[in-house]
């Protein structure tokens, strides 16, 4: 197949340009058996913006165009699962190992969990940047809300420049960087699925380092953790918290709850379990603001540990929350059996379940089940309007992801809150959202 320049002025196309769409101009490559299926697909590429579009009939045929690119990786290869000589899987796997494009996006008209293997594929090897999986038939939006995450670190929580897995910093550094205060947070609004108010946020942290830029968690977190630092560094951010709780009270803003992720070592420390509670009660902020969120691994960590201090903290009057609720073997054990007040659904089992069967179903118990124990139920990772739709249907409480905001600082919050209410009022009421 010939390559084929992309000339098209579409009005998706200067958006795209106007945006800065890290996709715009691009080259890419489409890969599908079927010629309606692949024109189809190079038709919703071009109304996107990208730039040269390559065309192959099966991963064969794919792999050899790409050799012939001298060896500069594609930004994009977007192919078929089922094909006839050689299929999506192994085409996927071969890309990886050769390391011949930069992203990946795998579509099919298959049984959903053959595309949850690709996705599990991608969990484990990051040569290539997977940034999702589509049903068929494709949808515009659906495919464009894949390609903004070639604009980021992925689809999750990520900020700033990244650290080789190898070069997590050391304990002296992190100690350094404590001390001089370069932690920060940045927050992630919680917005109401039944009216678009922002209910809260989520606290994230951040490290404002000297020489690589902002640092998402992952090239800091796991260097923190199991070491004395820990508490340090989140009673630190709680302090920030606490004081920026404060602030937006003296501003006039409505009431909100900030939620703070606590590690095992953090929660199975009865004494950090008092200091928590001596900064919030000098702050003069009430218990309630706060929502503390561990997930379903620290507390089996040191179990007995764990709830003896959940408890506490709820007697307290602390809020608290399972995260990432459905991704351990025995997430509904333990939530039923902890006074939580929060059931945070993982997006993996949120983000496409209204274009999967089997994710809609477990999203739908977990919903259910968070209702039946009466608890605020919480969706992670809502990154398209039809994602959202769902979720309001099947009475989810709150809501939080790329498609209402993603993390910002504190004093971002205002402007947010002022430009985005017409578009979540719109949202909640079952509307697309103005313009």
């Amino acid at each position: 197949m010939n390559a084929t320049p992309t000339t098209t002025s579409a009005p998706g196309v200067q958006a795209a340009a106007r945006a800065g769409a890290p996709w715009h101009g691009q080259r890419v490559m489409v890969v599908d058996d079927s010629a309606v299926q692949r024109s189809y697909l190079v038709g919703l590429l071009r109304e996107l913006g990208c730039g040269v579009i390559l065309e192959a009939a099966d991963g064969n045929e794919a792999l050899r165009l790409l050799e012939a690119e001298q060896g500069v990786p594609l930004f994009l290869v977007l192919t078929d699962l089922e094909m006839p000589g050689m299929d999506g899987i192994e085409l996927t796997c071969q890309l990886r190992e050769r390391r011949l494009a930069r992203h990946l996006i795998v579509v099919s008209a298959r049984d959903p969990r053959l595309l949850e293997i690709i996705e599990n594929m991608g969990s484990e090897d990051a040569a290539i940047g997977l940034l999702g999986t589509l049903l068929k038939p494709v949808q515009r939006d659906a495919l464009e809300a894949l390609l903004t995450r070639a604009g980021s670190a992925g689809s999750g929580d990520a900020a700033g420049a990244a650290l080789p897995e190898h070069a997590l910093p050391a304990a002296v550094e992190l100690e350094q960087a404590l001390a001089a205060g370069q932690f920060l947070l940045h927050y992630q609004p919680k917005v109401t699925m039944q009216t678009g108010h922002l209910k809260g946020l989520e606290a994230l942290a951040r490290w404002q380092h000297p020489a690589r830029g902002l640092l998402a968690p992952q090239h800091f977190i796991p260097a923190l953790e199991g070491t004395p630092l820990m508490a340090g560094f989140t009673l630190a951010l709680v302090r920030q918290v606490l004081a920026q709780l404060t602030e937006w009270q003296r501003a006039g803003l409505p009431p909100l709850t900030v939620s703070v992720n606590l590690s095992a070592d953090n929660l199975a420390d009865r004494a950090f379990v008092d200091l928590l509670a001596a900064a919030v009660q000098a702050s003069g902020v009430a218990p309630a603001s706060l929502v503390w969120e561990v997930t379903e691994t620290s507390v089996m960590r040191q179990l007995s540990q764990a709830l003896t201090n959940l408890g506490r903290l709820r007697l307290m009057g602390f809020g608290l929350a399972m995260d990432d609720f459905g991704i351990g073997y025995s997430s509904m054990q333990q939530f039923a059996r902890c006074p939580f007040t929060e059931l945070k659904i993982d997006r993996a089992f949120v983000n496409g379940a209204s274009q999967w069967p089997n994710r809609h179903m477990v999203l739908k118990s977990a919903l259910e089940l968070g209702q039946r124990l009466g608890v605020a139920t919480v969706a992670e990772g809502v990154e398209t309007a039809a994602d959202w739709q769902l979720l309001r249907t099947l009475g989810c409480d709150l809501a939080q992801g790329y498609l209402l905001a993603r993390p910002m600082p504190a004093g971002e919050l205002v402007t947010w809150m002022r430009s985005e209410r017409r578009r979540l009022r719109a949202l909640a009421e079952g509307h697309a959202p103005p313009d």
